[in-house]
């Protein structure tokens, strides 16, 4: 079995750093958001604007969009597991807890990941490590969730039972990806595929439930924190994150996951006035601890070592 490769340029550290400043600061963006608009609202701007973003981004580059019926249907399905449900949890969520909690929770992504592909798929089973990675995982979660386990229906409970819920989603939606190998869809097609799909999704639910025309006008910040959430931390994330998956693997790419939560506890401290409490850290580094031993990097290091 070939050893993991670990190494990476000083570019491709650059680009992943920069992604995870970038996902990182989505939740900042939310934060700012949601001070004038409503949840529904803020994910369809941010995945309409991403969509046109992508859209001029694939003709600029002489790419067009297929027109299969059943590559558009799993778009749909793809843009409503790894967008509309997600954004709209991980939204609604930041308007009961902190951008630093909801970006713990959502590095829970990869655990959910390995137990939904062990259940749906016949080639990717668990490993003991994979066992011993989530048994971590789940103590991070507990944790970090305290005493709310103990509340009845809390709005932060509540909060943390959703953010939770967008990870589960995530992994449903990296399960489901994999049909695209089969289909022969370049990867940014991909990407503007399932925005768009989710975008047209959203759009007749933000008109019954928010009617955004009724809404008050948002102030600057939350414009440009809109903005900002659409044009970077999802148009040009998701070519950032293509270009690093093609550069450097999948193997590096998945180090993100656990760069990510930093990154938005330092912008909601700085910027937010957010306020981490010690069990929040904790949970944290056993959510990370479990991340690595499921990505294998230390067993890798370990051999190579021996």
């Amino acid at each position: 079995m070939p050893a993991t490769n670990t190494s990476m340029s000083a570019i491709q550290w650059i680009m992943l750093l920069t992604l995870s400043l970038v996902w990182g600061g989505s939740y900042f963006f939310v934060g700012v958001a949601v001070g004038d608009l409503p949840p529904l609202t803020i994910v369809l701007c941010r995945v309409g604007f991403a969509s046109i973003a992508l859209l001029i981004f694939l003709a600029c580059t002489g790419q067009s969009m297929p027109t299969d019926r059943r590559v558009w249907a799993a778009f749909f399905i793809m843009g409503l597991l790894n967008n509309a449900i997600p954004f709209s949890l991980i939204v609604w969520g930041q308007t009961h807890v902190s951008g630093g909690q909801a970006s713990i929770l959502n590095a829970t992504t990869p655990i959910f990941t390995v137990i939904t592909a062990h259940l749906f798929t016949r080639d990717e089973k668990m490993k003991p490590r994979h066992l011993l990675g989530i048994a971590l995982g789940f103590a991070g979660v507990a944790v970090l969730m305290g005493g709310t386990f103990l509340e009845a229906f809390t709005s932060s409970l509540l909060a943390q039972m959703a953010l939770l819920g967008a990870a589960v989603s995530y992994a449903f939606s990296a399960v489901f990806g994999r049909r695209f190998r089969t289909l022969g869809i370049p990867p940014m097609q991909i990407a503007t595929g399932q925005v768009t799909a989710a975008a047209l999704l959203l759009l007749p639910l933000v008109v019954l439930i928010d009617r955004p025309l009724q809404l008050a006008p948002p102030g600057l910040p939350s414009l440009l924190a809109v903005l900002g959430l659409a044009l970077i931390s999802t148009a040009f994330a998701y070519v950032l994150y293509f270009r690093i998956l093609a550069s450097a693997g999948a193997t590096n790419l998945s180090l993100v996951t656990m760069l990510v939560p930093p990154t938005a506890i330092c912008l909601g401290i700085l910027f937010l006035d957010e306020v981490l409490a010690p069990h929040h850290l904790a949970g944290l580094a056993l959510i990370i601890a479990g991340l690595l031993v499921i990505d294998g990097r230390l067993a890798a290091f370990r051999r190579d070592a021996g």
